[in-house]
């Protein structure tokens, strides 16, 4: 659902020291005081007063990932659900045109706001819809549950608080290299042809490895297949996963051959 953020701040300007002192009483530091205000700015803290209030959400518990563009935290629910807050920081000029390549020529975003606030608002929508996408096409991705302003909740992969770890730091399952590989390749074919999207950053980097369970991370830069970056990405992601299977397993794939294969076959 769309809002008025300025409304809303309008509506709740009155209650500003009420909103603050709840909302940072679910928020436990484990950061200094400068991050903490960095992320935690006025905008935000309306925005996670409405999913305190209005939703599930209860508490947050601790940053378990810190970039540049966003931080993502470890929360739980009311109903007791683990989730993973990932909140988008306030771009940097680099960032913001790194974005907009991803975002034109995606037919689901017609019409962008370029200012600062509206591009983040739009990247982490997009990151919503193509984690949606993906979950219903059966790719195996965090279960996205709401996205509100700079603001994603999604499903907490990992062990009470500790995120689960990507390959590149544990590999796969020793016995089952083969296997791995091609469970990621089977994501990739099912993002093309059910999901009708290419992740466009798929490495080592975003695929963790839950007890062994595959999970694909980080999909906000995915495209439509019917973007004119598409193939390009779709080499490039297909590329980077061959090329640390070889590497690390002594696994050999025809690139070229994969990729015909999921452009050419049905889901």
């Amino acid at each position: 659902m769309s809002f008025d953020e300025d409304r809303l701040l309008r509506k709740l300007a009155l209650h500003d020291r009420r909103i603050d002192k709840e909302v940072r009483q679910r928020v436990k530091r484990s950061e200094d005081f400068e991050v903490m205000e960095e992320v935690f700015d006025r905008s935000t803290m309306l925005l996670l007063y409405r999913l305190i209030v209005n939703w599930d959400l209860n508490t947050i518990e601790g940053c378990v990932s810190a970039g540049k563009e966003a931080r993502v935290y470890y929360a739980r629910g009311k109903s007791g659900t683990k989730y993973a807050v990932k909140i988008y920081l306030t771009a940097t000029a680099e960032f913001r045109k790194g974005m907009l390549k991803y975002i034109e020529g995606d037919f689901r975003f017609r019409r962008i706001r370029r200012d600062t606030r509206h591009l983040i608002y739009t990247w982490a929508k997009k990151e919503f819809k193509n984690l949606k996408t993906f979950y219903e096409a059966g790719v195996r991705v965090p279960r996205p549950y709401r996205v509100l302003g700079n603001i994603l909740v999604m499903e907490f992969v990992g062990y009470d608080g500790v995120p689960a770890p990507l390959i590149r730091e544990v590999g796969v399952e020793p016995n089952t290299p083969e296997q791995a590989f091609n469970t990621i390749l089977s994501y990739i074919r099912l993002g093309y042809q059910r999901a009708q999207l290419v992740h466009g950053d798929l490495s080592e980097y975003n695929v963790m490895n839950y007890d062994g369970e595959l999970i694909i991370i980080d999909v906000s830069q995915a495209v439509p297949v019917t973007h004119h970056l598409a193939m390009e990405l779709l080499y490039r992601d297909v590329r980077n996963i061959c090329r640390w299977f070889e590497r690390v397993y002594g696994l050999e794939a025809d690139v070229e051959r994969i990729v015909q294969e999921i452009v050419g076959g049905s889901a």
